[in-house]
């Protein structure tokens, strides 16, 4: 029998290489698992920097001393609604105190009550105080909470400067900036959280709905916020895809770099072990 045909048949049987990938595919596996609750961590430990433990209440308009306002509010929108139904121009304009009495009088707008209040106009932005809760550091569940994974909320206290919108038949907010007093707001979780979809909960609604889907235009002038359907004119999205989906898209791209890096290493370590295997068997 030919030595050299048999030291290739025992190499073609050697178990290495197939041993070497599975191992390669495993490590592959925990250290992508193990960088992704890492990432995750050092996100929540970021994220506790600029939150609080506890919410901070923000104002609500009182009703019972504007009740002649809101009469005068209800009264523009419902002739702004109607306008909306037929084929003419339609144009409603709220100011800073019309926009916080729709908070306070509107049981559509109650979930942001106390979490969320108009502030100022300025310039092209909307100044907005908030209070948001937010998903904490991850923990085990305790007493009779359910599943066996929990988290103890944080709050995001502060103000946002923020630009109106519209991106698919919904208003949304594109972020200039989150003023958390005391704090910087990493430019990294302002990125994630812009836009911020403060309407979406409304594409459902019966009413708002539709109205936001017939909307062509929203912008902030002279102090007040503008809602805008012009006949003819068909809304373009003044979001891409591309900004809509940055802070996603910048996670991912990390997790394949790394991925990739770590490929390359296990695969260095393959090929070097199967090539002196080869010449031990040789």
């Amino acid at each position: 029998m030919n030595p050299s045909k048999a030291a290739r048949d025992d190499s073609a049987r050697s178990p290495f290489a197939g041993c070497a990938i599975l191992i390669a595919a495993l490590a592959v596996m925990v250290f992508l698992i193990g960088f992704s609750i890492l990432t995750l961590f050092r996100q929540f430990h970021e994220i506790a920097k600029f939150t609080g433990e506890k919410p901070v209440p923000v104002e609500v308009t009182p009703l019972a001393s504007d009740s002649a306002a809101l009469k005068d509010l209800s009264a523009r929108v419902e002739i702004f609604r109607q306008q909306l139904t037929g084929e003419t121009r339609a144009s409603l304009a709220l100011s800073t105190d019309d926009l916080n009495l729709a908070i306070a009088g509107y049981d559509a707008f109650k979930e942001l009550r106390g979490t969320l209040r108009v502030t100022a106009i300025e310039g092209e932005t909307l100044r907005l105080a908030i209070s948001f809760p937010l998903n904490g550091r991850p923990r085990f569940a305790r007493g009779n909470e359910p599943g066996w994974i929990a988290s103890d909320s944080r709050y995001l206290n502060g103000t946002l400067v923020a630009r109106p919108r519209l991106f698919k038949k919904e208003i949304i907010l594109s972020l200039d900036a989150i003023d958390v007093s005391g704090v910087q707001v990493p430019h990294e979780f302002i990125d994630q959280m812009s836009p911020y979809h403060i309407t979406e909960r409304y594409l459902a609604d019966a009413v708002l709905g539709p109205a936001m889907a017939k909307l062509t235009h929203v912008e902030v002038a002279d102090g007040k916020i503008i809602f805008t359907r012009k006949p003819g004119e068909i809304a373009a999205d003044t979001l891409t895809n591309a900004q809509v989906d940055a802070g996603s898209t910048r996670l991912f791209t990390t997790l394949g770099i790394a991925a990739a890096c770590f490929l390359a290493f296990v695969g260095v370590i393959v090929l070097v072990g199967i090539r002196a295997q080869s010449r031990k068997s040789e």
